[in-house]
């Protein structure tokens, strides 16, 4: 019998089906039995499952991990109106009443120096500028900044010793006080400064004071006393009209760097207030030859380093003032709180006006 391949392109071929080639299963292929003879059906488990055992790196990474490792601050700059590192890369380790790092602060070089007496100079004109009532508003809201970061500013003067606790908070409380006390006298202080002179003729002639311009403040090295002194030596320049430059405790560096952060959030415009943590042995000297800045208001400095600064005023007509204090007296409302700590960083001037006859 022969069949015609219908769509074949070979049209009247034709071809027996008896000639076609038969093909055999090849042995690698599966067999063709049913699915049920092939995977029978099993008995499904109920029986509740554990939890797998954890890889063995996960267990090992989770045992060395279980006390968590804490993040140690690094207190920077603050200069300018913001909180940049050293320009050296430096950094000083704090270390805690155990001999632990308790945290890290920037060493300042002469560079972070310059830049925050710049910073000081173009920020000073302004704030001199602003009423009387508004600077005691603004150095107002820096005792409630400094009253609010209370217990964080004890942590920093106590490095984590509980022992201290007590006059640590002695002493925050009397640096808040004595922020108050200097906020008061930015309205009276020129009362008291100033007066009306007597003279002969027909005119009244007044001597009132103004700010003397950029001050730097430089506090005592006291690991025991860091905020105290740097407070009441900013204190009366700041009320004046001054700028300021401080350069706090290089033994105790977390107060002065929490001060910069209160600082930051006090109304304070940027650059009226710059602190620095550095070496005294490598700051002093640039801090006398300074011809920018105008005065100088330190406190519980050795000789050589006094000596060092007046030496400098004589080149560059710098009026430098400093503290001989002991510990219990930074607390003397009487002497540090005086409106004659304002008088050696103003400058007088007198006016002329003629009166009727």
């Amino acid at each position: 019998m022969k069949l015609r391949v219908a769509g074949n392109s070979r049209v009247g071929c034709s071809r027996s089906v008896s000639a076609r080639p038969k093909y055999s299963q090849p042995a690698c292929h599966p067999s063709r039995e049913p699915l049920k003879q092939r995977f029978p059906a099993t008995r499904r488990c109920t029986a509740p499952r554990s939890a797998p055992d954890p890889p063995r790196f996960v267990a090992a990474y989770t045992d060395g991990m279980s006390e968590r490792i804490s993040v140690t601050k690094t207190h920077k700059l603050y200069i300018n109106g913001a909180f940049p590192r050293s320009e050296s890369g430096r950094s000083i380790d704090v270390q805690g009443p155990k001999g632990e790092t308790f945290a890290h602060a920037c060493l300042a070089s002469r560079k972070d120096l310059r830049e925050a007496v710049k910073g000081a100079g173009a920020a000073q004109p302004g704030w001199a500028g602003r009423t009387a009532y508004n600077r005691g508003q603004i150095l107002y809201r820096i005792a409630e900044m400094l009253e609010g970061k209370r217990l964080e500013m004890v942590e920093a003067i106590t490095l984590g010793d509980d022992k201290k606790k007590k006059n640590a908070e002695r002493e925050v409380e009397a640096s808040v006080d004595r922020l108050v006390r200097f906020a008061g006298w930015t309205d009276k202080y020129t009362q008291v400064l100033g007066n009306s002179n007597p003279v002969a003729g027909p005119f009244y002639t007044f001597t009132i004071p103004e700010p003397t311009g950029v001050v730097v403040c430089v506090a005592p090295d006291d690991r025991a006393l860091p905020l105290l002194p740097l407070v009441s030596l900013i204190a009366p320049a700041l009320c004046a009209g001054n700028a300021i430059v401080g350069v706090g405790s290089v033994t105790n560096p977390l107060p002065t760097s929490v001060l910069g952060e209160v600082m930051h959030t006090s109304d304070v415009p940027g650059g009226v207030v710059n602190l620095l943590t550095g070496s005294l042995d490598e700051l002093v000297p640039w801090i006398s030859e300074h011809r920018a800045i105008e005065a100088v208001h330190a406190g519980g400095l050795s000789e050589e380093h006094a000596m060092a600064l007046r030496s400098g005023a004589s080149e560059n007509v710098k009026r430098v003032r400093t503290r001989d204090i002991d510990h219990e007296g930074w607390f003397d409302d009487e002497t540090c709180a005086s409106p004659w700590w304002i008088e050696p960083f103003v400058e007088m001037k007198t006016i002329w006006h003629p009166s009727g006859v």
